[in-house]
């Protein structure tokens, strides 16, 4: 019988949870065995060897000796969720060409689960390396995507997400209550962009637009490079109108295709 137990928002399933969790771990690690997923999860080699079979079953993971690594289907599936976007390839375009003409980081994110997920992402000649990635996700109230995104957002979805934040310290500068989010999202529905001052890595800035349909927020699109570079002078000027354009030619897109 399947193990079933209470959750925070319904029933969950213990043996998918275990099945996910391993997926998590050999993500992590690209390259590991049953002993080493057994100490990381906390369950026995057997119940481990049997989640590893029936992935395995599933091609989803890959048996390489005594070890295991995510198989090419997760690539296929990466596909699939990236086309259920509307417009993907424009939003993949208008990424890549911001990352060319500004020599920076641009990253296209939406919203899931409360976080801000990256969909795309494109380095420019100059970039600095961050640690996001495609389908990583970001906590919103410390990020000019997500914040961007959170000041678009209908009042109740808005609400909500800002009620579960934990706002925990990224940096010195991270914005750490509620009050102080509201003032910030108020101001970025004013001003039309969002700014990430430091605040989710130190020595890191970023400016962000949000690409509407409509009353909807369908997500937005940023520019990040370091605080060197990213002055006041042309992060609320240059930087600022490279991502307005961007996110306009999006959103044309999006309303005629």
């Amino acid at each position: 019988m399947t193990n079933q137990v209470e959750g925070n928002t319904g029933r969950t399933i213990q043996s998918v949870k275990i099945a996910f969790n391993i997926i998590d771990v050999i993500q992590e690690r690209q390259n590991v065995g049953v002993t080493e997923l057994s100490n990381e999860l906390g369950h026995s080699k057997s119940t481990i060897h049997s989640h590893l079979q029936t992935l395995v079953d599933r091609e989803i993971v890959v048996p390489e000796e005594d070890r295991y690594r995510l198989s090419l289907r997760i690539l296929d599936m990466a596909s699939h969720v990236q086309d259920q976007v509307g417009n993907y390839e424009v939003i993949e375009k208008e990424v890549e060409e911001l990352a060319m003409d500004t020599n920076e980081i641009a990253q296209f994110g939406i919203e899931e689960y409360g976080r801000v997920s990256y969909l795309c992402k494109s380095r420019g000649p100059k970039a600095v390396e961050t640690a996001s990635r495609v389908g990583t996700q970001q906590p919103m109230y410390a990020t000019s995507l997500g914040k961007t995104i959170l000041a678009h957002l209908p009042a109740e979805r808005q609400d909500r997400i800002i009620a579960d934040c934990s706002f925990e310290r990224q940096t010195e500068k991270t914005i750490t209550n509620p009050g102080e989010l509201r003032d910030e999202l108020e101001t970025i529905v004013e001003r039309g962009y969002g700014i990430d001052n430091e605040e989710n890595i130190h020595g890191l800035r970023c400016v962000s637009a949000p690409v509407r349909s409509g009353d909807a927020v369908l997500g937005a699109i940023s520019i990040s490079g370091p605080t060197s570079r990213f002055t006041d002078d042309r992060l609320h000027n240059e930087l600022a109108d490279h991502v307005l354009r961007a996110a306009n030619v999006i959103e044309l897109n999006t309303r005629y295709s």
